[in-house]
C-alpha cells in the first residue's frame, strides 16, 4: 500500500466544517482519539479568527518532512487561509491544547507523532480531498458524531487514568508521610535521650571541675556559673576555694582567654598552680607573678585574669590581689557599696603580678561579690554594667546566700548583647 504524502480539505467557511475536516483527516491517518481531540480543538481555535473576518481556510495533513521514522511516517497538520495571507504568523499560538508553530507563509502548523502500524487507519486515494462538511457532506465509515464520542471517551479515559494515578500517588504520599512521621517521632525520642545523656555528662563534668563545697564557721559562701554556649560544659571562667592551714579561706577567680574546653584547661592550670603556691605559703601579693612564671613553660599562649581573696573568718579581714581582673564589690549591711580596686596584670601578660594587696574588713551582714567580666559586659557599656551590678547586689544582699549569685546573674542578663561565660561568687559574714 502506497503512503499518502498529502491530503487536504476543501474550502472551509464554518467552525463545524473545520472540526469535521480535521477529524476526518486525522482519523484517516490513525491519529489516536485523545490526540485527535486536542488537534480538533486547537485547529478550530486558530481558524476562528480567520472565519470571523470572512476568510475561508483549508486544512491539510501531510508528511512532516522527516521521512520514515521508527514507528511510521511523521505528519504535520497545516491550517492556511484561502486567497489571502494567514494571520497565524502574527498571532500568539500559545496556550492551545496542542502546541502549534507558524511557518514561513504564516500558516499554523501542528506536528504530530508518527503513525503506528496496526491502528486500523484507512487512507485516501492520492490527490483526493475532503470537502467542506457544511457544503458537501461525505459518507464516512464512522459517523462524525460517533468520532466525537470516541474522542470524548478517550479524553475521559485519560482523565480517569490521571485521577487514578493521582489517587495512587496520594496514597503513596500518605503512606510515606506516615512512615516519615513515625521516623520523626523515633528521632525525637532518640534526640531526647541524647539530650538527657548529654546534660548528665555536662553536669558530671562541671561537678568534676568545681571544688568541693566549703563549709566554714563564720562565713557564708555560694557561687553561680553559666557558660556562654549552653552546649559546652564550661568555659574559661573557673573558681577555687579552700582553707589554708592557718584557718583562713583562699578564693581564686580565673577568666582564661577563649571559650570551650581549651580555655577550661587553661583556667584549670591556673587554679591548680595558684592552689599549690598558696598551700606552700606564698603570700597573695606574689602568687599571680609566680603562677605566670610557672605556666609560661607549660602553655606559652595562656592568657588569664586572676582575682585572689584571702579571708579570715574569725575577724572578717580580707586581703585582695589582682591580675587584670574586674574588682571585687563589697555591699555593707546598711546598703552602702564600693568597688575594691587593685591594679595588676594577669597570667601571661607582660610584667604579670598584683601591684599591691588591698586590705579590707567585713562586718556582720556585709556581702563580698567576686565575678568575671561576663557578668558586667553583656551589654555595650561596661560602666553601665558595673552600676547595674551595684544596684542588684544591694537589692539582694539579705536573701539566703545560696540564692544571691543566681539572682544577680538574672538581673544582669535581662539583655545580653555579648554572650560570655559568667561566674558570680558571693561571700557574706552572717549577722549575729
Amino acid at each position: 500500500m502506497r503512503l499518502l504524502m498529502r491530503q487536504e480539505s476543501g474550502h472551509l467557511t464554518t467552525l463545524g466544517g473545520v472540526r469535521r475536516a480535521v477529524r476526518r483527516l486525522a482519523r484517516t491517518h490513525g491519529v489516536p482519539a485523545e490526540l485527535r481531540a486536542r488537534l480538533v480543538v486547537s485547529v478550530a481555535a486558530v481558524a476562528r479568527d480567520e472565519l470571523v473576518e470572512g476568510r475561508g481556510v483549508r486544512v491539510r495533513l501531510s508528511s512532516a518532512g522527516a521521512g520514515q521514522t521508527h514507528g511510521g511516517e511523521a505528519l504535520a497538520c497545516v491550517l492556511a487561509p484561502v486567497g489571502t495571507a494567514c494571520e497565524a504568523g502574527r498571532r500568539a499560538l500559545d496556550g492551545l491544547p496542542l502546541p502549534a508553530t507558524a511557518d514561513a507563509d504564516g500558516a499554523a502548523v501542528w506536528h504530530l507523532p508518527p503513525r503506528t502500524s496496526g491502528n486500523g487507519a484507512g487512507h485516501l486515494p492520492d490527490g483526493e480531498t475532503v470537502p467542506d462538511g457544511d457544503m458537501a457532506p461525505v459518507r464516512e465509515a464512522v459517523p462524525d458524531g460517533e468520532a466525537v464520542h470516541e474522542e470524548l471517551r478517550a479524553v475521559l479515559d485519560r482523565c480517569d487514568a490521571v485521577e487514578a494515578e493521582h489517587r495512587l500517588l496520594k496514597e503513596e504520599l500518605e503512606e510515606t508521610n506516615s512512615g516519615v512521621l513515625a521516623l520523626y517521632v523515633q528521632l525525637e525520642e532518640r534526640d531526647e535521650q541524647l539530650r538527657r545523656a548529654h546534660g548528665q555528662m555536662l553536669r558530671e563534668l562541671e561537678d568534676a571541675l568545681r571544688p568541693a563545697p566549703l563549709t566554714v564557721p563564720g562565713l557564708e559562701l555560694a557561687v553561680h556559673y553559666a557558660p556562654a554556649d549552653t552546649d559546652a560544659p564550661t568555659g574559661g571562667d573557673l573558681y577555687d576555694w579552700f582553707r589554708l592551714p592557718d584557718g583562713t579561706v583562699h578564693i581564686t577567680v580565673v577568666d582564661a582567654l577563649g571559650h570551650g574546653v581549651r580555655s577550661t584547661g587553661a583556667a584549670l592550670n591556673v587554679t591548680q598552680t595558684v592552689r599549690t603556691l598558696a598551700l606552700e605559703g606564698h603570700p597573695p601579693g606574689t602568687i599571680v607573678e609566680r603562677a605566670s612564671e610557672i605556666l609560661a613553660s607549660i602553655d606559652p599562649q595562656l592568657l588569664a585574669t586572676v582575682l585572689l581573696a584571702r579571708v579570715d573568718p574569725d575577724g572578717g579581714e580580707v586581703l585582695l590581689a589582682n591580675g587584670s581582673h574586674p574588682p571585687a564589690l563589697v555591699v555593707r549591711e546598711d546598703g552602702t557599696t564600693a568597688y575594691l580596686q587593685v591594679s595588676g596584670r594577669g597570667v601571661g601578660f607582660p610584667l604579670p603580678g598584683s601591684e599591691d594587696v588591698l586590705r579590707a574588713r567585713l562586718a556582720p551582714g556585709d556581702l563580698l561579690v567576686l565575678y568575671t567580666d561576663g557578668l558586667t559586659e553583656s551589654r555595650k557599656d561596661p560602666l553601665e554594667g558595673e552600676a547595674r551590678l551595684v544596684a542588684s547586689a544591694a537589692r539582694h544582699r539579705r536573701r539566703p546566700i545560696e540564692e544571691i549569685p543566681e539572682a544577680i546573674a538574672e538581673d544582669m542578663h535581662t539583655v545580653v548583647l555579648h554572650p560570655d561565660d559568667t561566674l558570680a561568687l558571693a561571700l557574706r559574714v552572717p549577722r549575729t
